[in-house]
């Protein structure tokens, strides 16, 4: 089975193409996502690469490595809280 990765502090102009050519040199890459900003399109600065082999090699290799000038941040991706996030209420103060 394969990894889930997080890769965090990419430049702005770097596509899920760029991720996918870059992993790809330490292993075999399943899917590669740069996540942007949905009003926008312009990227948020993170992604995710889904690997089947050479994950664990990938991060070795790739954790603090200089892309673009910028140090990159990999890591195991965390699985998504259950739940949804914030949202929240709180209902203010009462007035009577």
């Amino acid at each position: 089975m394969g990894k889930k990765l997080y890769v965090g502090n990419l430049g702005y102009d770097v596509t899920s193409d760029d991720l996918a050519q870059l992993f790809g040199q330490h292993g075999t890459v399943k899917s590669a996502n740069v996540i942007s900003d949905r009003s926008t399109g312009q990227s948020k600065g993170f992604g995710f690469v889904e690997m089947s082999a050479g994950a664990d090699e990938a991060m070795a290799a790739l954790d603090g490595k200089d892309y673009g000038g910028r140090a990159l941040k990999v890591n195991e991706a965390r699985p998504k809280p259950a739940g949804g996030g914030g949202g929240g209420g709180g209902g203010g103060g009462r007035r009577w």
